[in-house]
């Protein structure tokens, strides 16, 4: 007896990474990472860091919805 189609297709990942075969060879596999870990120590410092460059900084909406960007002290020169 011959098999099912279900099983000579794969499952829905497994036709989807044949389909997209040429498309990962010039952009490259996919991150297969876990998004779920703690932060290292080194991550905490930058975005302390980060955190702190944009509290330097002001967002303005114009009346037409445009936004632009404004130092909150003018005087402030450490991260320019």
């Amino acid at each position: 007896m011959a098999k099912g189609n279900s099983q000579d297709k794969g499952n829905a990942s497994q036709r989807f990474m044949r389909a997209t075969g040429k498309l990962r060879a010039i952009f490259g596999p996919a991150n297969r990472s876990s998004l779920v870990h703690d932060m290292t120590e080194e991550n905490r410092r930058l975005l302390a860091q980060r955190e702190a460059e944009s509290r330097q900084w002001e967002t303005v909406t114009r009346p037409d919805g445009s936004t632009y960007v404004l130092p909150r002290n003018p005087d402030d020169k450490s991260l320019r």
